[in-house]
């Protein structure tokens, strides 16, 4: 999986529900593990951290955040509940996550097996516009998180 193609690429949550959705069901016979199919990045107009998570974040992360999207149970690594970073870390710093969400000095244990694409350039790509409307996207997005954080 490369983001270094135009539009990058991000995980079809719709067609893994299907799948997943097949893979809980209980029955005599041996069910396939689920996998995650990929797709191009589409493009989303608004710029807002709420919506940008949605369209991006949501099939692995879930849409609250908890880490229950429908592509959870194909990753290799447990997904974070990004309502809990504040807690986990003592703080929430906004330059960490951001850092993880753009790719920026990445290191491999943030993200496990580094299966989160690296939304810098995808954001850039599919922005058809600059790079500083990437930064805004990414921007937007931590703040969001920021928001959604557990007391």
């Amino acid at each position: 999986m490369t983001s270094s193609r135009r539009g990058g690429w991000v995980v079809a949550a719709s067609a893994l529900a299907l799948g997943v959705a097949g893979w809980t069901r209980v029955s005599a016979q041996a069910q396939p593990p689920p996998t995650v199919k990929t797709t191009h990045a589409k493009r989303v107009v608004s710029i807002e951290g709420k919506d940008t998570f949605a369209a991006y974040c949501t099939a692995c992360h879930g849409a609250t955040g908890k880490g229950n999207g429908p592509a959870a149970p194909a990753l290799k690594m447990p997904v974070p509940d990004l309502t809990t970073l504040a807690k986990r870390h003592g703080k929430f710093d906004p330059l960490d996550v951001e850092r993880s969400i753009t790719g920026v000095d990445r290191r491999p244990a943030a993200h496990g097996d580094l299966t989160m694409p690296i939304w810098g350039p995808i954001f850039k790509a599919t922005a058809a516009d600059s790079e500083a409307t990437a930064k805004l996207r990414a921007a937007n997005v931590v703040d969001y998180l920021k928001s959604i954080q557990e007391p």
